[in-house]
């Protein structure tokens, strides 16, 4: 492969992560307002026709970003790489505790 052909390579590769981490941050940005609406119910409140219209889009949009979501969420993703520390970091000191303790 011609360094003028891995160039295009990457830059395509870039111009890719740009394109779906702006689509990823702008959906979040619109399902905002899906908790207030599920409170509502709790709070004892109705849903109105309305709510539930707006419910809908908005779970369309979380089910766009599923694949996404998932990807974080499986093991090795972003999301266990705190727990994962936590859980060695318990294992160390367990380890190097003395016996009777």
């Amino acid at each position: 492969m011609s360094p003028t052909r891995a160039a295009s390579a990457i830059r395509r590769a870039f111009a890719f992560a740009r394109r779906e981490r702006k689509f990823v941050l702008d959906e979040l940005t619109l399902v905002k307002g899906l908790v207030p609406l599920l409170m509502k119910r709790r709070n004892g409140e109705r849903w109105t026709p309305e709510d539930i219209v707006e419910m809908r889009v908005q779970f369309g949009r979380l089910r766009t970003l599923s694949p996404y979501l998932a990807a974080l969420l499986l093991p090795g993703g972003f999301a266990a790489l705190p727990a994962l520390a936590w859980w060695f970091d318990r294992r160390r000191l367990r380890r190097d505790a003395p016996p009777g303790i």
